[in-house]
Order: structure tokens, then sequence, then C-alpha cells
């Protein structure tokens, strides 16, 4: 059975961003998915990764929680907007927080590799833009993507991930943003 784990990234919880978390959730639930969620802005934690990895700072109880539902799930499910070519800060703080050695990866002892501890999970991305998809690919080289994807998912092993790209959203029309809503709630069911 799919366990799928949506983590909404947007600071605002008025946003598009949270429409489209509900809408992909909505699809998981009319299949034997089981879905959990984080919504990244509701959490209780320091955004700062203080001293780096060169002393511990200790996790909040909401950060050991979203531990918690990231080992559980199978499937995990990212929704944010595209930021100055990034994730906003918020979930920038979270990633760097949360996705920590021993426990998304680890270190080898006397070697610039690590192991990756997330090789058993598949990963969605789905990210609002205030741009064209096209454009964002074709004049700056889809730099969030290569991050959350190569840099950050890859990274910790995640074997399979998907993106999806919506935009622009600025200036867009309730026909538009109705039909990614749509678009979105069958990528949940298919996905499940």
């Amino acid at each position: 059975m799919k366990k799928i784990l949506v983590i909404n990234g947007h600071p605002d919880k008025e946003s598009y961003n949270y429409a489209l978390s509900n809408s992909y959730i909505k699809g998981a639930l009319t299949t034997k998915a089981t879905v959990k969620t984080i919504n990244i802005q509701e959490l209780n934690f320091n955004l700062n990764l203080e001293f780096g990895y060169r002393k511990r700072t200790e996790l909040e109880p909401d950060l050991k929680e979203a531990q918690e539902k990231l080992k559980w799930a199978n499937h995990i499910v990212w929704v944010y907007p595209i930021w100055w070519g990034s994730v906003p800060a918020i979930m920038k703080g979270f990633l760097d927080r949360v996705l920590l050695p021993g426990f998304a990866f680890q270190k080898r002892q006397n070697s610039l590799w690590w192991d990756k501890l997330f090789i058993s999970k598949t990963s969605r991305i789905i990210c609002t833009l205030d741009q064209p998809s096209w454009y964002y690919k074709w004049f700056y080289g889809n730099p969030s993507h290569n991050a959350m994807k190569k840099l950050t998912l890859k990274f910790i092993g995640v074997k399979s991930v998907k993106i999806t790209t919506i935009g622009p959203i600025r200036l867009s029309k309730d026909k538009f943003r109705t039909k990614w809503l749509k678009k979105v709630e069958k990528l949940g069911e298919k996905n499940a």
C-alpha cells in the first residue's frame, strides 16, 4: 500500500499552493493510499542549522515528528512556489534541519563519499512560477529543479523524482487555476 507524505513549503495557508496540496490529497484518498501531511509554516523550529554539521543542533519536537513522517512514507510530495530561483526560506530551513547525516544520508569515515538512506522512496515535486515553465527551463536552466531533484533528493537516495511545474501563476485566470487543480488531483490518484 502506498504511504504518501505531502509537504507544503509555502508560508501562506491561503496560497494557491495549499489548494494544489489539497487537490493532490483528494486524488490520493480515492485510492487505498494512506496520506499524511506536513505544512512547514505550522511547525515551530529554528530555521538555521546554527553550527552546520560541526556541532549538533537539537531537533525541536515538530522536526522529530517530521522525521518520523519522512521515515514512514514511501512517496514524498513537495508543493512549493519558486522564489528567486529557489524554494522559500522556510522550506530551505526545514531541509537543512531535517535531512541530517545519520537520518537521510551517512558520511563515510575518511571518505568524500556517503551512503544514501532514502533509497526505497520516490518523490513528486509540484511547484509554481510567476513565469512560463518553458522560460524558466530554457533561459534559467531550472535551478530549483536541479537543486531539489539532483542535489537534495537524489543525494539522499530517492530513486525516482518527477516534477510538475505550473506557471505563470501571476495574472492567471480562474480557468487556468481550476484546470491545474484537476490535473493535480488526477496526479494524486495516479501516483497512489
